[in-house]
């Protein structure tokens, strides 16, 4: 067997697994603790997740602004601006994971 139809068989195996898994495990009617329970770990999942990719794209950021100040020190002016915004950019998705994370807190209880 190739490589290639091992790896087709390994995915299509693992796919009807786990949409035969969804039914083997279907209540009639979810309760609403279980529910609010969904809602705040997909909260609190969301944000670590935002938290923790802006903070790593920050830090290539400003690294390799950094890096660029420290290879010519002249070009410091044409690179802060850039670095600035590109960190804006980036801390306004964490931002907004946040706003989503406070939906979802708010939906917990109703």
């Amino acid at each position: 067997m190739t490589r290639a139809r091992q790896i087709w068989m390994s995915l299509f195996s693992f796919m009807m697994v786990s949409l035969a898994s969804g039914v083997a495990f279907a209540e009639s009617s979810p309760s609403k603790d279980a529910r609010d329970g969904w809602i705040a770990l997909g909260a609190g999942i969301a944000i670590s997740i935002a938290a923790f990719g802006g903070a790593l794209g920050q830090g290539r950021a400003a690294a390799a602004a950094l890096d660029g100040i420290a290879r010519n020190p002249s070009a410091s002016g044409k690179l802060f601006t850039p670095m600035i915004l590109g960190l804006a950019l980036i801390e306004s998705l964490v931002i907004y994971a946040l706003l989503i994370a406070f939906l979802l807190q708010t939906n917990i209880g109703k």
